[in-house]
Order: C-alpha cells, then sequence, then structure tokens
C-alpha cells in the first residue's frame, strides 16, 4: 500500500468510524501528511509498512531543526501514532514503528484569562445601534456564561435551548452532546437577540434552526467570531491576543476560583480526561493561601491563635 492509499484509508476510518468532525480529521491528515512529505524527500521508495522507529526519530530532529515547537512537535507525534496504530489494527503493518517514539517534553502554558471588567469593556465597544451588535453582545454572553468552544457557539441550535430548564445541549469535539447550565443574564440576552433581530433575517431553508446567524441567513463562520472579539479586543485596549477559547478559559478560571467543584467544571467544559481540566487551577498564590487558611484544620487553628 502506498501512502496515498494509506491516508485514504485513514481518513475514511477518523470519518465513519471515529466519526471525527471535520476539524479533527484535517488536522490528523496535516500530520500525516508531515510524515509522508518528509519520507518521500529523504526515503523516497519507503511504503508507509516500511517506515522504521529510525526514521520517525530522524523527522523529529527534522521538525525541530525547521523551528517547530514542542508542543506543535507533540500534536505531529499524536497524529502519527493514530496513523500508524490504525494500519495495526487493519494488519497493513506487522508493527508500529511509532510505539517507543518519545514526546517531547512540554513545558505547561497556563492560559490568559479576563478579567470580568476586561469582558465588560469589550461588550461596551459594541455598537447597539447596528442589528449585529445585539447578536455579538449574545454571542459574548454565551461564549463566556457557557464555557462554549467557538464550534458549539456556531453551531448551536434553538431547539436545544431548554429555558424552563435553564440549560442548553451543546454538540462538542467527536459530535459528543452535553448539558450546560445557563445563567439568566445569558439566557435573557440570547432571547433578546432572538425575538428582536434574528426575527428579521431571511433565513436559509438549512440553517432555519441555528441561532446565530449572519445577514444572508446563514451560520456564523469561526473566522467571524475570531475577527470580531480581536476587533473588541483592541478597543478595549487589551494588549493580549483575546481569541473565543480566551472566554472559556476565563470561565473555567472564575468557577473555580470562587469554589467550583473541579469535576462540575469538567462535565460543563466536555473535557474526557480531568487532567485537561486541572491547567485551569493556576490560581495566584493568595487566593491559595486563603482557601488553606479557610479549610485546612491546622491553619485554622493557627489563624485563630
Amino acid at each position: 500500500m502506498d501512502w496515498s492509499d494509506a491516508i485514504n484509508e485513514f481518513q475514511v476510518h477518523l470519518q465513519l468510524e471515529r466519526s471525527l468532525s471535520g476539524n479533527s480529521v484535517d488536522a490528523y491528515l496535516r500530520d500525516v501528511k508531515k510524515l509522508q512529505s518528509f519520507m518521500q524527500a529523504y526515503h523516497p521508495d519507503i511504503t508507509p509498512a516500511e517506515v522504521t522507529h529510525e526514521q520517525l526519530e530522524s523527522l523529529l530532529v527534522e521538525l525541530g531543526d525547521i523551528g517547530i515547537n514542542e508542543r506543535s512537535q507533540a500534536r505531529i507525534i499524536s497524529g502519527i501514532r493514530a496513523f500508524f496504530r490504525f494500519l495495526l489494527l487493519e494488519d497493513l503493518i506487522n508493527h508500529d514503528p511509532s510505539e517507543l517514539l518519545d514526546l517531547p517534553k512540554l513545558k505547561r502554558k497556563l492560559p490568559y484569562t479576563l478579567s470580568l471588567d476586561q469582558i465588560n469593556a469589550m461588550i461596551n465597544f459594541i455598537d447597539h445601534s447596528k442589528p449585529e451588535g445585539m447578536r455579538n453582545k449574545a454571542m459574548i454572553d454565551t461564549l463566556y456564561g457557557c464555557g462554549l468552544r467557538v464550534s458549539e457557539l456556531t453551531g448551536l441550535l434553538m431547539s436545544h435551548i431548554y429555558e424552563d430548564l435553564g440549560f442548553i445541549k451543546v454538540t462538542g469535539k467527536g459530535d459528543k452532546e452535553r448539558l450546560v447550565p445557563i445563567g439568566e443574564d445569558t439566557l435573557k440576552s440570547m432571547l433578546l437577540y432572538r425575538h428582536h433581530v434574528r426575527v428579521n433575517v431571511p433565513v436559509k431553508k438549512e440553517f432555519v434552526d441555528h441561532l446565530f446567524l449572519n445577514k444572508n441567513g446563514r451560520a456564523l463562520s469561526r473566522v467571524y467570531v475570531f475577527t470580531m472579539l480581536k476587533d473588541l479586543a483592541q478597543k478595549a485596549g487589551i494588549k493580549h491576543p483575546v481569541s473565543p477559547h480566551t472566554f472559556r478559559h476565563s470561565f473555567a478560571t472564575h468557577l473555580l476560583e470562587g469554589g467550583a467543584d473541579l469535576r462540575a467544571v469538567q462535565e460543563m467544559l466536555g473535557h474526557e480526561s480531568i487532567t485537561t481540566t486541572e491547567i485551569y487551577t493556576h490560581l495566584d498564590k493568595t487566593y491559595l493561601r486563603d482557601t488553606l487558611i479557610q479549610f485546612h484544620p491546622g491553619f485554622k487553628g493557627a489563624a485563630d491563635k
């Protein structure tokens, strides 16, 4: 089996058997195609079934030499490992050359979070004289109020808003659904847009259930959301890059700083592993000390003396 056939089979596996989203499939394929390009440049006669561990190690050296950082290297290795695991399961190779491949040691990068004042400052720069102003405010309120990914925001359906229960149903990675509680203020902002702005948009048939629409009646693109937030952040004088994920980080961090249970936040974010959620526990030292004094019996006694 040559590289094209193997990659095509892998793509079908990701789409049909693993039911991954289009973005996830594209990411895996980009990683594997980096390996393909490397092999065709240095070992043009080698098929996927003949790749060795040593050649994969050489690829890692190459990635480092051209300036690919450790985090991106780790992602590429993850994609390559998934490719060879697939080939092994399909009996297309006899052994997995990536099995003993070492991941680069990653420096844990703490996510940037916005303060409530910064979020309000961004909202204050929304032009409410235009119809899209109410929509953009509702989107920011939803990003921060529910901790959604940008794809979950743009794909949110009106039929998945349960007003009486105070929940929305979100379709996350791998088409996995979860229920996320929605606060009164966020729900009010969402419904104001729905009943006063969206009703005036000529909706295309295929997007009749989508909540957030552009002026042509289609679902908003991820790019628009990124661009809108970047523009508002600049106007608000925020120097750090702001993206939809920044609001998700802020949602999780503010909950945990307020004393929320880690597993509850994990459930709301839709993380499969709690270790992913734990990155949001980067609380300031004062908060950690106050928590210790408040809840540890030994420190309580010391504080009372």
